[in-house]
């Protein structure tokens, strides 16, 4: 079948939506009608080459849509099934899945880094040339075929453009809190950028039941957004030193929680640096692979610092996303409000240059 998608060829360019020929799904793999495709950093790290991906792929990562097809021996999905497709693939059985860390699987890895299936195959392809799946789900396609195992059956009236936002922004920044730092009522936290991932941080701080949550950001309106979602105090790194700050604003003792939701070495330091004793440093946002941090030994040690990373939200998807379904129903998790824009698909280009520009908490792309 024929499918309108944005394919990156090359490093440094824009998407090109082209329509592009999907196979039918094969023994253990789904077919998806994707009705929303969310705008994430991590396809622009994809596009400016900080991220590495096989090319050319289909973009996209985040996304929520309707089987609308299945492969042979799919017993858990069928057509007509709302889902949302999961892009850290698992196989359910290694040491890491079994460990409740299904992200750190390395079946996933495998189609990350290929940009094919574990049989060594795509289903895109365009003019008789291989097109690869970017993060294993390329929501940025009409239609995209997943394996089974990579993905996930939400109830039917959750609205699908809200639905997408969980498949990435929502279960990243909400888990580095909840299932990473694992963040105590009370305790004190910064949030180092106020993007959509970041955004999530600062409301799942706020879920945990922190007493005091900052957000620092060189940008106005995302400071702004950040208040919104539960931020008790905002510092534009713009006016001065954040550290210093951000060591004000707690008496100079420091926070027991930090986030690092932008992928700069230097934001990642300042993050470090604003702990407090036994304080603990988590990097969520992406940097090039290259990239590397240095932190003082004395106050690793002598203060029982902690710095670590976590990958999409350090979660179990099939557990964690009902949760987060729950909690939007009860009224306690943000997504109408992240949701801050929305544009057909054919705008796509000109949404990644509003979220370079700041100007979107969150926004997706309809089919």
């Amino acid at each position: 079948m024929k499918a309108k998608a944005a394919v990156l060829f090359e490093v440094g360019k824009r998407l090109e939506l082209c329509d592009v020929d999907v196979a039918a799904p094969q023994a253990g793999e789904v077919l998806i009608r994707m009705a929303a495709g969310g705008v994430c950093h991590s396809d622009l790290h994809a596009m400016t080459g900080h991220l590495v991906a096989s090319l050319p792929a289909i973009l996209g990562h985040e996304g929520a849509g309707v089987v609308a097809d299945v492969g042979s021996g799919v017993t858990s999905l069928k057509p007509g099934d709302h889902v949302i497709p999961l892009w850290r693939l698992s196989c359910g059985v290694c040491e890491f899945c079994s460990d409740g860390r299904p992200a750190l699987c390395n079946a996933g890895l495998q189609v990350r880094m290929t940009g094919r299936f574990l049989d060594g195959t795509t289903r895109f392809s365009l003019s008789g040339r291989e097109i690869k799946h970017f993060a294993g789900v390329s929501t940025f396609s009409e239609y995209s075929v997943v394996p089974e195992k990579a993905v996930l059956k939400i109830p039917d009236d959750l609205p699908l453009d809200k639905a997408a936002l969980l498949g990435c922004a929502v279960i990243t920044g909400y888990g580095a809190v909840v299932n990473c730092a694992k963040v105590k009522p009370g305790g004190s936290v910064v949030v180092f950028g106020a993007g959509g991932v970041g955004l999530n941080a600062i409301q799942g701080a706020a879920i945990a039941g922190a007493e005091k949550i900052i957000a620092v950001d060189l940008v106005p309106r995302k400071l702004e957004y950040a208040r919104q979602f539960g931020a008790t105090h905002v510092v534009n790194a713009s006016d001065g030193d954040p550290v210093a700050a951000v060591r004000a604003l707690t008496g100079g003792r420091g926070v027991d929680y930090a986030f690092e939701v932008i992928g700069l070495p230097k934001t990642m330091r300042q993050a470090y640096d604003c702990l407090a004793k036994r304080g603990v440093c988590v990097v969520v946002g992406v940097a090039p692979m290259a990239m590397e941090i240095s932190v003082p030994v004395m106050t690793l040690v002598y203060e029982e610092r902690v710095l670590t990373g976590s990958v999409y939200g350090s979660s179990r998807p099939a557990i964690d996303i009902p949760k987060l379904i729950a909690l939007y129903r009860a009224g306690k998790l943000k997504l109408d409000e992240l949701l801050t824009r929305t544009y057909p698909f054919r705008e796509i280009n000109e949404a990644y240059a509003a979220l370079e520009r700041g100007e979107v908490a969150r926004s997706v792309v309809t089919f």
